[in-house]
């Protein structure tokens, strides 16, 4: 299966299974762990660094040299993807959106470092954008190649159908079942590998996207036909069943990107019971939304809980006013 797909070795792998028994105790909740894609490595690490490993294995063994992607201005994909490139010899070109900041902070300081180069979007659509590179790029006489936002394709996917046997073969030897894997979910590429991966091994847990932008009915048929696509380019003989797609989308706040109460919360908790720095986007939304299931009697005390950290904490010092207010 993935061990014939072509793959360039970028990541920490496998990332470290944690306990959280502090926080665990404070909320009064189920026993929570953490799985630390924070720390794959790559340029400060986070979950995309998995998905690049076979997604510039494929530019490489298709010939590119130049490779583009797309995100927003603090995105912790086009972070690791100007790293990936670095790392491979490629140029790197991101289409970011909308316009830029008045700060060059965060992501966006660490992608100029790693030598990207960046296109405003402005209001325009992002994957147009790209295209439009693309053929810029081929005029030049360039080769290049183009990665979906978020990394989420069949391709980037896959890494997250390894990672559930990775967390399965973790868990074993921590003597913990999981009833459910819990995790930040916006392009669904992280969470419709894990849903792949969980239906292969024939495995009960519960994955669970908590949404940071895009409603339920957006984003859990697209979790669904991805990690279908996934099964079908590994050639797997497996149904992923509709119901094996959960969202929950209360818990987008002001919406992707923003800030408020609930993320700051979930930041300082992680930060102060744990030593563990989460991001205001993405993984301090997801685990506002955890804290709040849990505070909700969602599970009880004695089931095991995982939160899978997706990383970007880069992002903290583009909201530092934000956070300072709290």
């Amino acid at each position: 299966m993935t061990n014939r797909m072509p793959r360039v070795p970028l990541a920490h792998l496998p990332t470290p299974l944690q306990p959280l028994e502090r926080l665990s105790r404070a909320l009064g909740g189920p026993r929570l762990w953490l799985k630390r894609d924070d720390l794959t490595g790559l340029a400060l690490g986070g979950n995309k660094t998995r998905k690049l490993e076979y997604l510039l294995g494929d530019a490489l063994q298709r010939g590119a040299d130049t490779v583009i992607t797309a995100g927003a201005a603090q995105s912790n994909h086009a972070r690791q993807t100007a790293a990936a490139a670095a790392r491979c010899g490629l140029r790197c070109v991101l289409a970011l959106s909308p316009m830029a900041p008045e700060t060059t902070t965060g992501n966006l300081l660490l992608d100029r470092l790693l030598g990207a180069q960046v296109r405003w979007t402005g209001g325009r659509d992002r994957a147009e954008v790209m295209q439009e590179i693309a053929a810029e790029e081929r005029a030049a006489g360039r080769e290049p190649y183009v990665i979906p936002y978020g990394g989420s394709n069949a391709i980037g996917a896959t890494a997250y159908f390894e990672a559930m046997h990775e967390l399965v073969r973790q868990s074993r030897q921590a003597q913990v079942e999981f009833h459910t894997v819990a995790l930040a979910s916006s392009s669904g590429g992280t969470q419709s590998g894990l849903l792949a991966g969980a239906a292969a091994l024939h495995d009960t847990v519960r994955i669970l996207g908590i949404s940071v932008d895009e409603p339920a009915g957006v984003l859990a048929p697209r979790v669904l036909r991805l990690a279908r696509l996934v099964i079908e380019h590994l050639a797997v003989r497996v149904d992923v069943p509709e119901e094996g797609a959960m969202v929950v989308d209360d818990y987008v706040g002001g919406g992707y990107g923003v800030m408020g109460e609930p993320e700051r919360e979930a930041i300082e908790l992680l930060a102060r019971y744990e030593g563990v720095l989460l991001d205001p986007v993405y993984t301090g939304k997801a685990m506002a939304g955890l804290i709040a299931l849990i505070r909700a009697k969602t599970w009880r005390r004695e089931d095991a809980v995982l939160f899978w950290h997706t990383g970007g904490a880069p992002a903290l010092f583009a909201y530092q006013d934000a956070l300072l207010r709290g």
